[in-house]
């Protein structure tokens, strides 16, 4: 294993900008091919890493997390988004079909044990992985934890409308619900239905105000904390010409995003809270880290502390004044000190 080295890397920044040394496209058997890539050190110490969403992809941001000299960087796009095929496709796409994507994935790369790193729904995806196949984990890092169950859901759709009223009403006048303000606390199942009946209807303009109204509900509920937002950053980071706007390719692009996000919140994603909690009962003495932002309008502080309840001997770390963006100074500098901490654990 490689020594802690992460001289090069500031406190609170992104390490510099890295390229894969390999990438491919994995066969599920069932109808998907997943994109995947390798970055840093191929002898390095393994980690996966799980992306949010649903169905957000990778990003080339997601590389550089981790010190490239010291990591063996796993990442993939979860089927049915990114540069998997077939894109937007809900056939054969679930919770458990995502985790046995993943340890597919381990044994095609030859990795004996690796890290698993994953945040908002990733870390949801992480704790469904490593409790299913633990002997495979070296250990976990989770960064605003999503439960699936249906409280965040009425919370990320509805409560929160109680912190952003403007932009609440915006989303909820964009899918011609009538509601008021005083009514968002229980709200959220009504939005997301009413978002997933557009989000699928042939006509495609509404399709794409539709996945417009949902991506500027999230990029709104995502500021909380300082820097720039994440959706900025990877759009920056992709080269997006934001000046002219969306183009038609991205309009569809988030519209096949949002399918597929609908299709696993409307199921719970396919596990609810009680179950993922059990799941996270089940990782028993695995090194465990949560970081978590006190002003997390997306995933609310509540999940971490019931996670860290659940999960003997886990590691809780509050991020004051940041939010659910991972790419915050203050999160950036959490996550680089659980990951030294993990690092440190694996390696002594």
């Amino acid at each position: 294993m490689q020594p802690v080295n992460d001289a090069d890397q500031p406190p609170g920044q992104l390490h510099a900008p890295i390229d894969p040394y390999a990438h491919g496209m994995m066969d599920t058997g069932d109808g998907h091919r997943i994109y995947f890539e390798q970055c840093g050190n191929p002898q390095g110490l393994p980690v996966v890493v799980l992306h949010g969403g649903p169905a957000s992809g990778c990003s080339p941001l997601q590389r550089r997390f981790f010190d490239p000299a010291v990591f063996r960087v796993v990442l993939f796009d979860q089927r049915g988004c990114g540069r998997s095929t077939p894109r937007g496709t809900l056939a054969n796409n679930d919770t458990p079909a995502l985790v046995r994507d993943i340890e597919q994935l381990r044994r095609q790369l030859e990795i004996d044990r690796w890290i698993v790193f994953g945040g908002s729904w990733g870390a949801s995806l992480a704790i469904a992985y490593a409790a299913h196949h633990g002997a495979t984990c070296l250990g976990v890092i989770l960064r605003g934890t999503f439960l699936t169950g249906s409280r965040d859901l009425d919370w990320f759709f509805g409560g929160a409308g109680s912190l952003l009223p403007a932009p609440w009403q915006k989303l909820v006048a964009a899918v011609e619900l009538p509601l008021a303000l005083e009514q968002c606390e229980h709200a959220g199942h009504a939005v997301l239905a009413s978002l997933q009946r557009r989000l699928f209807t042939a006509d495609e303009a509404v399709s794409s105000a539709a996945a417009a109204a949902w991506a500027d509900w999230e990029e709104a509920v995502s500021r909380p904390g300082t820097g720039p937002s994440a959706g900025r950053l990877i759009k920056e980071a992709s080269g997006a010409d934001q000046a002219s706007g969306p183009a038609p390719a991205q309009h569809r692009d988030l519209s096949d995003k949002y399918r597929v996000q609908a299709h696993y919140l409307a199921q719970q994603c396919f596990l609810g809270e009680e179950m993922l909690l059990g799941l996270a009962r089940r990782l028993g003495s695995l090194p465990v880290e949560i970081v978590h932002g006190r002003l997390d309008w997306v995933c609310r502080p509540t999940n971490a502390w019931q996670l860290h309840q659940a999960v003997a001997g886990s590691t809780l770390t509050w991020v004051d004044h940041a939010g659910h963006n991972p790419y915050d100074p203050k999160m950036l500098k959490a996550l680089g000190d659980a990951i030294r901490r993990l690092q440190a654990c694996v390696c002594g």
